[in-house]
């Protein structure tokens, strides 16, 4: 019953840390995506990859605000030296990474064509798309760093 708990705790605070990170990620792309496009023109549209650089310098503000989230609250320590874990952790989010980007294009090229209307706050295409994406993508992280990164 208390491993059932402990479990229940770790899923609870992974989901805590995963949406703070999330808020960072998503906040930090509007911000990319709104200015980006400014200094690089084609930002918008890269040879058919939208907002290539927005997502890239989100994500790796996400990826690093959920490191230190997790290890400070979610897992515990694994078998692996610090430098180990960080680089396994960055590699899983580097794989992660390229899932996302690929999620979003696909989410923004056929999915999400439309403004979605939230009474306080109109929800593009791109921020949806970019929510989808970090949805999705979000169980396969749990997963992997359980059982490969923190050993638990």
């Amino acid at each position: 019953m208390r491993e059932l708990l402990i479990r229940q705790k770790q899923i609870l605070f992974f989901i805590i840390a995963g949406g703070l990170s999330a808020v960072v990620e998503i906040g930090s792309f509007k911000i990319f995506s709104m200015h980006v496009p400014h200094f690089f023109p084609r930002e918008v549209n890269f040879h058919g990859v939208h907002y290539p650089l927005s997502n890239i310098f989100s994500t790796g503000c996400g990826i690093i605000t959920n490191y230190f989230l997790s290890i400070w609250f979610v897992f515990e320590r694994g078998k692996h030296s610090k430098t180990r874990e960080f680089a396994y952790f960055i590699g899983v989010s580097f794989v992660s990474t390229l899932l996302s980007l690929g999620f979003f294009q696909i989410f923004y090229s056929f999915v999400f064509k439309d403004n979605i209307n939230l009474i306080c706050y109109t929800l593009s295409p791109e921020m949806i798309s970019k929510i989808a994406a970090i949805l999705l993508v979000s169980i396969l992280n749990y997963s992997i760093k359980k059982k490969v990164i923190f050993n638990g």
